[in-house]
């Protein structure tokens, strides 16, 4: 009983903390900052996310928006990792297994309040870099996979949202084969709920980035999809 009431606490803990901590929209708070009236909701693609920031205020926000956006997401994720190893210790469990268990449940928690704020109206981005500072930060194998696919997609088409959407899809399928295959089969410590809880909240997070890039499948597959160009400043993503 004391485990399962430790368990509830180091999820409600974490969830709270990761979901206020990703409510903080930095391209909305940055924008501003720069001497920007308009919401940057009202601007471009309507998107509170690094690439609408570049196309409609600058570099330099955007790479601010990035960078905080990332940074947040890393620390919702050390924060999980943190929680669940201090509350919910299982003498069964590996710590490692623990504290991975929390960094997807913050990661998930992170994202969401990335995309539905709790300061701003519970209209945020589409938490496309957040997705990729948890994948990164939990599990650097996987994400190698994603940003090959990304980078892959990106160069061929010059659309950020449809490398966004292909990193999307690949995700869940990259942790299975590698919390499954190298992880499990190669550690007999590691038991078969842990690949459970990698698989579910990778397809969960994948499932949100492609629900939330919609309105790009659409342009993407009728062909207005705008391409991406730095100099120019276009784009539509995160």
């Amino acid at each position: 009983m004391e485990y399962v009431q430790n368990m509830f606490l180091a999820v409600f803990l974490t969830v709270l903390s990761a979901y206020l901590l990703g409510s903080i929209n930095a391209s909305i708070i940055i924008t501003r900052l720069f001497g920007h009236p308009t919401d940057i909701r009202q601007m471009g693609s309507g998107n509170a996310g690094a690439t609408n920031v570049l196309r409609s205020v600058g570099r330099l926000p955007a790479a601010l928006t990035f960078v905080f956006d990332f940074l947040k997401c890393v620390l919702a994720v050390l924060a999980g990792r943190a929680i669940f190893s201090y509350f919910f210790l299982v003498p069964w469990v590996l710590p490692q297994v623990i504290e991975q268990s929390g960094a997807y449940i913050a990661g998930i928690a992170c994202i969401l309040g990335h995309i539905f704020p709790a300061y701003f109206g519970f209209r945020g981005g589409k938490g496309v870099v957040t997705s990729i500072a948890m994948i990164m930060i939990i599990d650097w194998r996987v994400s190698l996979i994603v940003w090959a696919v990304f980078i892959i997609a990106v160069v061929f088409s010059k659309m950020i949202s449809l490398g966004s959407v292909c990193g999307a899809l690949v995700y869940p399928f990259a942790t299975f084969a590698i919390t499954f295959f190298y992880d499990y089969h190669s550690n007999a410590a590691v038991p078969i709920s842990y690949i459970y809880v990698a698989t579910i909240s990778s397809l969960i997070i994948g499932s949100i980035v492609i629900i939330k890039h919609r309105g790009n499948i659409k342009r993407i597959l009728n062909g207005t999809e705008k391409k991406v160009s730095f100099r120019k400043h276009n784009g539509n993503s995160q």
